[in-house]
């Protein structure tokens, strides 16, 4: 409450007079008493005025501070950069520039401004927009924000000039056919053994080796498989190499894969070594291994040819030093230069996950020189390289001209073939991703726009037929015909695999010998997921989801993982051989197959002359027989055949020899048969067929190459 002494100090003096009053009559009491009445109503009064009035003044100020704010909030919000010219800001305010060099004026006192200054004070800047009734927010400058948005492509330099250039070692690829000695060679040029490591004893994936031979020559060599699931690698070590010793086994002589090599190396314009393997053996033909050669155009120097051609034993170690001689003699021919300098570039050999060491990469440099923490892209993955390794696992500083090294620091295992090109930094390998990525999304939405078009036309289609119809048969008799529900259930069985491998080589190479499945209306064969490395969780969930098959490829599993697949009933196959792993593949599929009709033939009838009879007031056809082969039999199925075609199938009512009964016919016989179908009529030519059904095992007819 107020203090009404303070507010109203005359009445309380007058009051206190009136009440120091000893002697008063009744009139004057009353008056007192009136008066003091009147002087605690007032004062009441003006208080609740008073806190009426400052109500209502906080009310009338809040509202003003809302509609204030509320004014703020609808202020437009413009964007502001350091260094925006005066009209650049005028055109973004879309107010007169007088407008702005008056605000400017107002915020900066200091400097006279015109329509080209620059405004580089971020706090004049900010002070000239509130002037103007804006909101703002600072932005970099537009142009930099263009520069960063727009991704780009890395690509290949131009050609280097000849002065950078210098010489090179030769990258040498040994092809030939499967089991002529390709690895074995390889071990003996560099001294060691490969070939006892080879699972089945042929090589599955490309092996990358720099050699230093005792001769002091330096050689990179490539070792490719010779069996035909590799084609693609071969096909992409003839892409890369620069000479290729072609191997022929001296007893086998000119085999498939060793024409697919020979065309490769045509397709790469790549000159080829001949290296004619297994002289020793005792059934080895060195001639007619030339002339089967000069059949598919190679002719050797001995026939009259410009190929090099040396009759080698590489588990002997027969004239491995003239084979030597000979790659350094083309090497020197072809005049071997790179450039050494500035960015990277390369080509994927061959990937695989390493438990260790992560995600590897085998590489062959082909220009530049790769040192550590250079950054890589290839295709969509990119690198930042943490180290190298040579083959054997050794670390190296840095690579350089011809010489194949494992990576290690990719983010996602490229693809093998594809390029590989050093960038700047990281920043630039994420625009190059982005590009490619996005060059991709653009083929696969112009695929799923041509598919979009192709069912609306066939829809379109559907509907004109539909609106033909009805038009012709009037609206009142139309009825719609119902939707056909679609048949969800599939009754093909079908065969879900996961393909886990060593290396993306191998699964390139596995997928490829999958692709040539046809059987798809007898056995759905469904790769749900393949990757490179060991099992993983992801893996055995898909294995459990899709109720699918693990195929291993000269991988390991964890004993965590193999007892959780235990756990789920996922079944998990080892393999280390290809062939051995398709063999599998097709006999889970045959044991998928349902059982299949058969018939056993027992025997077989010519039919004579058709007798018609009357049994029991019914005319019945008898048909006259003599059977040709085998024997018949009464209570089996009979086939009744008239030309190519089977025009009655069904059991016999009775089987007479003369006028007996009998339940057999042997061959040479002649009988009377009765058909349960009394209806049947024969003609001359007829055969009737004895047989027995059964059901037996499919089995697919699947070529693999093999």
């Amino acid at each position: 409450m107020m203090n009404t002494s303070k507010m109203f100090p005359t009445l309380i003096k007058t009051c206190s007079k009136f009440s120091g009053l000893k002697q008063c009559n009744n009139e004057v009491i009353k008056q007192r008493r009136y008066f003091k009445h009147n002087i605690r109503n007032s004062a009441i009064i003006f208080i609740k005025y008073d806190y009426f009035h400052t109500t209502s003044h906080f009310n009338e100020r809040t509202k003003e501070l809302k509609s204030l704010k509320e004014t703020k909030t609808k202020r437009p919000l413009v964007n502001l950069w350091s260094g925006m010219k005066v009209d650049e800001l005028a055109i973004i305010l879309k107010r007169d520039i007088k407008d702005i060099l008056s605000a400017a004026s107002l915020s900066d006192k200091n400097k006279r401004y015109s329509f080209d200054s620059d405004i580089n004070d971020p706090q004049i800047l900010s002070s000239i927009v509130r002037k103007l009734g804006f909101r703002y927010k600072i932005v970099p400058k537009p142009t930099d924000v263009q520069q960063k948005q727009e991704d780009y492509d890395a690509v290949v330099r131009p050609p280097p000039d000849e002065s950078v250039l210098v010489n090179r070692r030769p990258v040498v690829t040994i092809m030939g056919h499967v089991d002529h000695g390709k690895t074995t060679l390889l071990d003996a040029l560099r001294d060691t053994s490969v070939v006892d490591t080879e699972f089945g004893g042929i090589t599955q994936h490309i092996g990358a080796f720099n050699v230093e031979l005792i001769t002091g020559e330096k050689i990179t060599f490539l070792d490719t498989p010779g069996h035909a699931a590799f084609t693609s690698m071969r096909e992409r070590g003839a892409q890369v190499t620069d000479i290729v010793v072609l191997v022929v086994a001296a007893d086998d002589g000119v085999m498939e894969q060793t024409i697919q090599s020979i065309d490769m190396a045509k397709a790469a314009n790549v000159p080829i070594i001949v290296a004619i393997n297994k002289i020793d053996k005792h059934n080895a033909d060195i001639l007619r291994t030339q002339k089967m050669l000069q059949q598919q155009g190679i002719i050797v120097e001995q026939l009259g040819g410009e190929v090099q051609c040396v009759n080698i034993s590489a588990l002997k170690g027969t004239n491995l030093n003239t084979l030597v001689e000979a790659i350094a003699l083309q090497a020197e021919i072809i005049g071997l230069k790179g450039d050494p300098t500035g960015l990277v570039e390369g080509v994927v050999i061959e990937c695989r996950n390493d438990k260790a060491r992560g995600k590897l990469s085998t590489a062959l440099i082909q220009r530049g020189t790769l040192k550590k923490n250079s950054v890589l892209v290839s295709g969509t993955a990119w690198a930042k390289v943490r180290s190298m390794f040579d083959h054997a696992g050794k670390p190296v500083i840095q690579a350089s001209l011809s010489d194949a090294i494992q990576i290690m620091g990719w983010r996602e295992l490229p693809d093998v073939g594809d390029k590989i090109l050093e960038v700047k930094n990281e920043q630039e390998a994420h625009t190059v991703i982005r590009y490619r990525q996005k060059q991709i999304d653009n083929i696969k939405a112009e695929e799923h726009k041509k598919g979009a078009e192709l069912k609306l036309h066939e829809h379109l289609i559907e509907y004109t037929e539909r609106l033909a119809k009805r038009r012709a048969m009037g609206r009142k008799y139309y009825k719609r015909e119902p939707r056909k529900k679609e048949d969800t259930t599939d009754p093909t069985p079908k065969l879900n695999i996961i393909l886990k491998t060593d290396v993306s080589g191998s699964a390139e190479a596995i997928l490829d010998v999958i692709g040539t499945y046809t059987a798809d209306e007898l056995c759905r064969l469904n790769v749900v997921h393949y990757g490179v490395g060991s099992v993983t969780e992801n893996d055995l969930e898909l294995a459990s989801t899709f109720d699918a098959i693990i195929y291993l490829f000269n991988i390991s599993i964890s004993n965590a993982m193999q007892k959780n697949a235990i756990a789920n009933n996922i079944i998990i196959r080892p393999c280390n051989v290809i062939y051995k792993l398709i063999d599998d593949i097709k006999n889970e599929i045959n044991l998928k197959l349902p059982l299949k009709d058969s018939e056993e033939i027992i025997g077989e009838a010519d039919f004579l002359k058709q007798f018609d009879v009357k049994i029991e007031k019914k005319k019945v056809s008898i048909a006259g027989c003599q059977c040709t082969k085998g024997i018949l039999k009464k209570n089996e199925l009979y086939h009744l055949k008239r030309g190519d075609n089977i025009v009655y199938t069904g059991k016999l009512l009775s089987m007479r020899h003369h006028k007996e009964e009998v339940d057999t016919i042997k061959s040479g016989t002649e009988c009377g048969l009765r058909f349960v179908n009394s209806s049947i009529t024969f003609q001359p030519g007829d055969k009737i067929i004895c047989f027995k059904p059964y059901q037996e095992k499919q089995t697919i007819e699947w070529d693999a190459g093999f």
